[in-house]
């Protein structure tokens, strides 16, 4: 989904709470928590409108904080009722979702093309959109998925994520060379990549990175 935790509404989310709680204690608490967030994310958004919008709702109350514990159960509880749409209504060959991002699975096309024009429906109706990039694809093609490309018998870390890190392990050696860094934590991040990148047939791209690493001197 497009810009999800910057475009959480946080009047639906406290409507869709009070559905499920209704001692007015929690519900305050969940407020505290939820509110404490407003406008953290609000250069990360872009104007969407929906049907029915006045110039007021440019004015809404959005946003979940990426970096707060709660945000990923705060979007699975503003999602849960979408997951009900989907396997109740639409019910697929095969859904899976990770917060925001969605996979369906059909042998029919069309199908899945119906599937997509019913979720842009429903999702505008909790002010979310899809990726405008979003349409079905054979999964002998690859899905990408949470930072990887997934085929029926391999799993591929996406290009960019390759790119990415190497761009970062440069500037991190360069900052340990420096004096910035400690050597601990240089590795600290090696590791957490290599512990990531495990997840998908990566074997030579982490020997191919890692083992013609030179480690610069500290300058003095």
């Amino acid at each position: 989904m497009k810009q999800f935790f910057p475009s959480i509404d946080l009047i639906i989310l406290e409507s869709i709470l009070s559905k499920k709680i209704h001692d007015p204690r929690v519900l305050w608490l969940c407020r505290q928590v939820i509110h404490s967030g407003v406008g953290v994310l609000s250069g990360e958004y872009e104007m969407t409108w929906f049907p029915g919008d006045t110039l007021f709702a440019a004015n809404r109350l959005r946003g979940l904080p990426i970096g707060n514990l709660t945000s990923q159960f705060w979007a699975n509880c503003y999602l849960s009722e979408f997951d009900h749409f989907v396997t109740r209504h639409l019910r697929p060959g095969g859904y899976l979702r990770f917060v925001d991002d969605v996979l369906l699975f059909d042998d029919n096309k069309s199908a899945l093309w119906d599937d997509l024009a019913a979720l842009q429906e429903y999702l505008s109706s909790l002010r979310l959109t899809i990726h405008p990039g979003a349409h079905p694809i054979p999964v002998t093609d690859g899905i990408p998925f949470l930072g990887f490309v997934i085929f029926p018998q391999k799993r591929r870390l996406k290009r960019r994520k390759r790119l990415y890190y190497q761009k970062k392990l440069r500037k991190l050696l360069s900052q340990y060379a420096a004096g910035e860094l400690s050597f601990d934590q240089v590795t600290a991040s090696v590791q957490g990549w290599v512990n990531h990148t495990r997840y998908a047939n990566t074997v030579g791209l982490r020997k191919s990175m890692l083992g013609r690493l030179k480690i610069p001197r500290k300058r003095p």
